[in-house]
């Protein structure tokens, strides 16, 4: 893409964008262009279309994946080329509603102390204590705790918000521990091995499902469980979902609510129509086996 590419990195960047977004925009739309071997600046909606219906059916990328890749195009037709025209009409993928993974209490607290490097036991219980992203955990600064008021300052979360989250004096009393025995260098609190750049997020993602499969989890657990996790066992404790909703930085409570669909004391206090059934009269009134049955 050429110049192309360099003024789309100007505009990521006057919008800004975070490098998470570059690094997933800047590829699909040059592998948009390598798909047809010409310039976007040559190309519009029909490309767009063509390219998007090769990926969902000969590649059969999934649908979150198409709409990333839609998400690239957009951005580089509606700002780099100020012809949003190309892509307005286009519809977005229709996405599989998933519920989260929700790990239990034990499960949690297996995987904490199959973890044995004090570094990494701090990563855990703070991304799960505080409900943090893996992001948020990795970027913490030493300044961020804040003892006094028992609280973490989160900078810029996802859609760049600042925000507070939980302290908890367990985690409190670790992370001090933590300091004492390895004395970070440097102003991150979790530093990689440059002390000048924080631990990578790839680094203790394989720290966390070592030990998952260590403890023989078989849930498709990764570390944002740990986040899903925090959510669902505070509505199940009976905390309001509107603090639960501040506390995960969820600009709409609709993303919050979708917690109590997993939470077990919802379910758990809702009787199955069965149920009431079989206490009725009348049950258990046999009938006619069929013949299959015979």
């Amino acid at each position: 893409m050429g110049k192309l590419h360099e003024q789309m990195k100007a505009d990521l960047t006057l919008k800004g964008y975070s490098p998470h977004t570059f690094a997933g925009y800047l590829p699909r739309c040059r592998k948009f262009a390598e798909h047809f071997n010409r310039s976007p600046e040559e190309m519009g909606q029909e490309e767009v279309r063509t390219f998007l219906l090769y990926l969902a059916q000969e590649r059969k990328i999934r649908p979150g994946s198409q709409k990333a890749y839609l998400s690239a195009l957009k951005f580089l037709y509606c700002y780099t080329l100020n012809r949003p025209e190309e892509v307005e009409n286009i519809p977005n993928p229709k996405l599989p509603v998933q519920l989260p993974v929700v790990l239990s209490h034990e499960e949690v607290l297996a995987i904490f102390e199959a973890i044995g490097y004090i570094k990494h036991k701090a990563m855990i219980a703070t991304t799960y204590a505080a409900g943090l992203r893996i992001s948020e955990v990795c970027a913490l600064r030493k300044s961020d705790s804040d003892s006094q008021r028992m609280r973490i300052y989160v900078h810029l979360g996802k859609g760049k918000k600042d925000r507070y989250a939980l302290l908890s004096p367990m985690v409190l009393e670790l992370l001090r521990e933590y300091y004492r025995k390895v004395t970070p260098k440097g102003d991150w609190l979790f530093p990689g091995q440059d002390p000048k750049k924080h631990l990578t997020t790839n680094c203790i993602h394989r720290t966390f499902k070592r030990a998952v499969k260590k403890v023989g989890i078989n849930k498709k657990a990764s570390m944002h469980s740990l986040r899903h996790s925090f959510a669902t066992h505070l509505l199940e404790n009976g905390t309001d979902i509107r603090y639960v909703q501040a506390l995960l930085g969820h600009a709409s409570i609709r993303s919050t609510v979708r917690y109590l669909h997993v939470s077990n004391a919802y379910i758990s206090h809702i009787e199955s129509p069965w149920d009431a059934l079989q206490k009725g009269e009348g049950k258990g009134q046999g009938g006619q086996p069929c013949n299959e049955d015979k």
